[in-house]
């Protein structure tokens, strides 16, 4: 499936769409979808062959198939925050009925509080413990959430929120968590645990990882 969709996207071909269709046939997860989406997403933009052109950022991608629908929704939602696109993800999500919004999975409701969270947005926190609540040890889910309060200058309890993140166990000993600490810690002023943090010796950390995020925030739609 990841190497059907890294093909298709080094030939010029519609990955979003083969991948979605891949993920439908397995009756994917929103686990399992967030986790090969997130992944795909980024090499294709390192690539040069971004998820954007081919479906666009004027609406949610569409499809009769609900895993299909939303596999492509955790794609194009996903590099819109690559690109830091706050305020698109966030006006993509508002155009949904209310109804739909509710039952909208975890991951997407993450890719939500990144947007909040990211333009500064305290609404973003219930949406946050909400998604915190019901996703379950599930890394990606927690990356999402982190990277919005890292992007969220000025926002209330934002180092306090970013460290306990970064304390879950299923965060333990990741390279981006550990950068997200020592910047949680320099902005609080102590400089010794933002050292610590950064100390230890990593091989994984590399701008190639999905995790990985570049050092400015651009959140225009």
């Amino acid at each position: 499936m990841r190497a059907a969709a890294t093909v298709s996207a080094q030939q010029g071909g519609n990955w979003p769409r083969l991948l979605a269709d891949r993920l439908g046939d397995i009756t994917a997860t929103w686990q399992e979808s967030a986790e090969v989406c997130t992944d795909i997403a980024w090499r294709a933009r390192t690539a040069g062959k971004g998820a954007l052109p081919l479906l666009g950022t004027g609406h949610l991608p569409h499809a009769d198939a609900p895993v299909v629908a939303r596999a492509l929704r955790h794609i194009q939602l996903t590099a819109l925050r690559y690109d830091f696109r706050c305020r698109r993800i966030e006006a993509l999500l508002d155009t949904l009925p209310a109804r739909t919004r509710d039952e909208l999975d975890c991951y997407t409701r993450a890719l939500w509080a990144f947007a909040l969270l990211g333009q500064s947005r305290t609404g973003g926190y219930p949406l946050m413990e909400q998604v915190l609540d019901e996703a379950g040890p599930h890394a990606k889910t927690v990356h999402v959430l982190l990277h919005g309060l890292w992007l969220g200058h000025g926002l209330p309890g934002r180092e306090e929120a970013m460290l306990r993140l970064v304390d879950m166990p299923v965060l333990a000993g990741d390279p981006i968590a550990r950068f997200r600490a020592a910047a949680a810690h320099r902005r609080q002023g102590n400089y010794r645990p933002a050292l610590k943090a950064i100390e230890t010796p990593s091989t994984s950390s590399h701008p190639n990882r999905p995790t990985y995020a570049p050092t400015s925030s651009v959140n225009d739609a």
